[in-house]
């Protein structure tokens, strides 16, 4: 469960020294801190659990939620989170792993995402076919098609087969709120596909 330094305050009341009462419960392992001033009691939850609440808004994106979907072969150990508006990447690094959280553009931010309840504890995780997009914004820019096939299916090791059955028209929608030379190359690849699906 989440615990804030002022709740714990709270909690502590009748103690002289509060604050000293939540060291002596860190340093038992009672209280896990995630960031300055935000604690977690429960050591055995799945990290992605916090990612929301260490820095937000935010969700969960990039090479994690490719993970988490089975697009991607690894198994991802960084907690990787989009926001917007922020102009700067940052990083955290707790007891349950390193998080980081890096910007998309803001009318990209709100779609393509589905929020999940476990245990008590709320997290948003990207689609897969905007996880896709968040991962080619933030990726170099790419030169041709074939660079970026190159980059899809050998450098992020994604099966064809997996991406070719993502819903690509809904991949080509969310790559129209990017503003990137790779998206547009995406969209090439996609148009390409689509029409040739629909001609079938």
């Amino acid at each position: 469960m989440i615990k804030t330094t002022d709740e714990l305050v709270a909690v502590y009341k009748d103690y002289s020294d509060p604050l000293g009462k939540i060291h002596r419960e860190i340093k038992k392992g009672n209280l896990i801190p995630l960031k300055k001033g935000i604690y977690e009691t429960d050591k055995t939850i799945p990290g992605h659990y916090l990612s929301g609440i260490i820095y937000g808004p935010s969700y969960l994106s990039f090479e994690f939620a490719l993970s988490y979907h089975g697009l991607i072969p690894e198994r991802v150990y960084t907690y990787t989170s989009a926001t917007y508006n922020k102009n700067k990447s940052k990083r955290y690094k707790n007891a349950f792993g390193l998080y980081t959280y890096r910007d998309i553009p803001n009318k990209a931010y709100p779609y393509g995402v589905k929020s999940y309840i476990e245990n008590g504890y709320s997290y948003i995780v990207a689609i897969p076919e905007k996880a896709l997009c968040d991962r080619l914004y933030i990726a170099s820019p790419q030169t041709s098609m074939k660079n970026l096939k190159s980059l899809l299916f050998e450098d992020l090791r994604i099966e064809k087969e997996d991406f070719y059955n993502l819903d690509l028209k809904k991949v080509i929608k969310l790559s129209e709120l990017y503003p990137s030379s790779n998206m547009k190359i995406l969209k090439k690849i996609l148009l390409k596909e689509v029409k040739k699906n629909d001609s079938h």
